[in-house]
């Protein structure tokens, strides 16, 4: 078995080098490697503190003469970070902005090596977030270089957010301050794992917990008390229901697979005891719409039910009694464009002209929001995120290198 383990000091000492040596594809991508195997030691997983990973890129990239600015969660200390190389001749291109989150999802156990230290065996480095999506930062970050020596006639931008896995809660916070800095023209290109092809479209992903509170007591007299559990189950059955409608409402020229929108129950939490009315339940579900009115019609309908059926029901016997609907995250569709600078920059330096859609979620819908052309391209495959053992095959950070090679030269002044 080929096992390799890259130690720190000769990863600074090829980030060292790349800052002074000229384009050479080998570099470049021995420095991807060292990157990433430093952004996986970093343990972001969502909902912790990301900042010693904002650090270490914003150091990188100020080291280049970027200009940077961050912004925060309620209690600082989740970041995002967006940086700038600016161009040296402008002449009004569009600017470039090569996008990534930072966080990555729970380990479990059945890791064959450690997931926050960087293996590579034979084809593939595996660790959490190799794939989804370190592997494409790395690449930004190797590459930050060239673009700071290059006579660049565009700005070319780097934005790294908290927190996507949990229904994109970092990105809205960024997007609020590019809008007020007045950044709401561009090429953004998200570099979730799609094997360098290109997405155009997804699903929206709307994510919710609903809270139920009721009124304990002794099993053998269900009568006297109000059990959440119960009340929480009869709201599943709803959402069940609802989730056949949905099928019906498919549009006749869906570009997705399934063509409709769909719901998933991701888990029911209540109860102590066997022999005790639980008081106390909550459910994690969510939709991914195929487009915006699905979900405000499926959120009329389950708030309907809720408050007209259910909770009546529940203040007869207990008038403190509660369901309560909490918004976790309500990621934004991305919605297929005609006309796509975005899409026609990737297929001009690929040479692919394919597009396809996938169903999971992506901050390209709040990009596109703001009036910011924007594709989902990136190195690794979406089959490997989010399992144990997670892997990117290396080849596709020199494919992803090979693109950022071509953004440079269609960015600078001949």
């Amino acid at each position: 078995r080929d096992l390799h383990r890259v130690d720190r000091r000769q990863r600074q000492m090829c980030i060292r080098d790349s800052m002074s040596t000229e384009n050479n594809s080998e570099l470049l991508y021995d420095n991807s490697i060292q990157i990433l195997t430093d952004l996986i030691a970093f343990k972001t997983i969502s909902g912790e503190d990301n900042s010693s990973l904002i650090n270490y890129c914003d150091d990188i990239l100020k080291k280049l003469g970027a200009t940077s600015f961050r912004t925060y969660d309620d209690e600082k200390k989740r970041v995002n970070l967006f940086a700038t190389l600016k161009a040296k001749n402008s002449n009004n291109k569009k600017p470039i902005i090569l996008s990534g989150h930072t966080d990555v999802v729970p380990v479990s156990k059945g890791w064959s090596s450690d997931p926050f230290t960087a293996t590579i065996k034979g084809d593939k480095l595996y660790g959490r977030g190799s794939c989804d999506m370190k592997g494409f930062i790395a690449c930004a970050l190797a590459y930050a270089p060239i673009y700071s020596k290059s006579n660049l006639n565009r700005d070319i931008h780097f934005s790294f957010t908290f927190d996507e896995e949990t229904a994109c809660q970092g990105a809205p916070i960024l997007i609020e301050e590019l809008k007020k800095r007045d950044i709401k023209d561009g090429i953004c290109i998200i570099g979730e794992p799609t094997n360098m092809k290109i997405i155009d479209a997804h699903k929206g992903c709307y994510e919710y917990t609903t809270y139920f509170k009721g009124l304990a007591g002794h099993s053998s007299a269900p009568h006297k008390g109000v059990s959440a559990v119960e009340y929480a189950s009869r709201y599943i059955n709803k959402l069940i229901e609802l989730r056949e409608k949905l099928k019906s409402r498919a549009p006749k020229d869906s570009i997705f697979d399934p063509p409709h929108s769909t719901l998933s129950i991701g888990g029911v939490f209540g109860g102590i005891a066997h022999n005790v009315i639980a008081d106390k339940c909550h459910v994690n579900w969510e939709t991914r719409p195929v487009v915006k009115e699905d979900g405000v019609f499926l959120n009329q309908e389950i708030d309907k039910y809720a408050n007209e059926m259910l909770l009546p029901e529940m203040k007869k016997v207990f008038p403190n009694a509660s369901i309560e609907k909490d918004i976790i995250g309500e990621i934004v569709g991305f919605d297929r464009e005609d006309k796509s600078d975005a899409c026609e920059l990737i297929s001009s330096l690929t040479g692919d002209n394919s597009r396809q859609v996938v169903s999971f979620g992506t901050e390209a819908g709040l990009f596109q929001e703001i009036g910011i052309s924007t594709v989902v391209c990136g190195p690794g495959s979406i089959d490997q995120a989010h399992k144990i053992d997670e892997f990117i095959i290396l080849d596709e950070l020199k494919k992803c290198l090979n693109l950022l090679e071509g953004i440079k030269n269609n960015s600078v002044v001949s």
